[in-house]
């Protein structure tokens, strides 16, 4: 468990839990459909999620799903178990909001331009909605928090240094000019994460 200096006043009731995590899931889930619109690509597991589904047609909630796989262990270890199972739950809601989203929403063709600012734009606030309850969606965001909570690092920072990889190995991959749009789509959402995601305020614990 990780024990804080000054931790928050209040805690969030079962019920408070689950409309949040729900609230954040759908942002991000409708942010995979910016990216999609715009055959755009993104950091982290999602990324790496969309950089196999696009060429096989494979699911991308079930491979995101698969990737986050071996993330839990960590999260057992150093965040405990009541953190593991909100990850678990996020990524799980997710995963199936995801690939059930286009069935009810269909998004056209978007300029890369504004798919990669709505991605980034939902994608963070989504993000902020779980980390306020205590959850992410698993893979660096586990090890993000694990570094804020330990070392004092912002997760923004962490998960931005490693989108930054990410897109450095995707431009052997992909149109330069779509990474380059892609890697803006991540920028906006790591500063949001980066500038409202603060120690003080709130923190996953277990």
């Amino acid at each position: 468990m990780i024990l804080l200096e000054n931790p928050p006043a209040d805690r969030h009731t079962l019920a408070e839990d689950f409309q949040g995590m729900l609230i954040g899931c759908t942002l991000v889930a409708l942010s995979i459909q910016f990216l999609r619109a715009s055959e755009l690509i993104t950091g982290q597991i999602a990324g790496l999620a969309l950089v196999v589904a696009y060429p096989t047609g494979w699911s991308f909630g079930a491979i995101f799903f698969v990737l986050n796989l071996p993330f839990y262990w960590l999260a057992i270890r150093q965040m405990g178990w009541r953190f593991t199972v909100k990850n678990f739950v996020a990524v799980t809601t997710m995963s199936i909001m995801a690939d059930l989203m286009p069935f009810v929403l269909e998004v056209q063709p978007l300029h890369p331009a504004v798919g990669a600012a709505l991605f980034g734009l939902c994608a963070g606030m989504g993000l902020l909605g779980l980390f306020r309850h205590g959850a992410t969606l698993g893979g660096v965001g586990i090890v993000a928090l694990w570094l804020q909570d330990t070392r004092g690092i912002k997760a923004g920072n962490t998960q931005l240094a490693f989108d930054l990889c990410v897109f450095a190995i995707a431009l052997f991959l992909f149109p330069w000019d779509r990474v380059l749009w892609s890697l803006l789509g991540a920028v906006i959402l790591n500063l949001i994460i980066t500038i409202n995601h603060r120690r003080d305020r709130y923190i996953a614990r277990s």
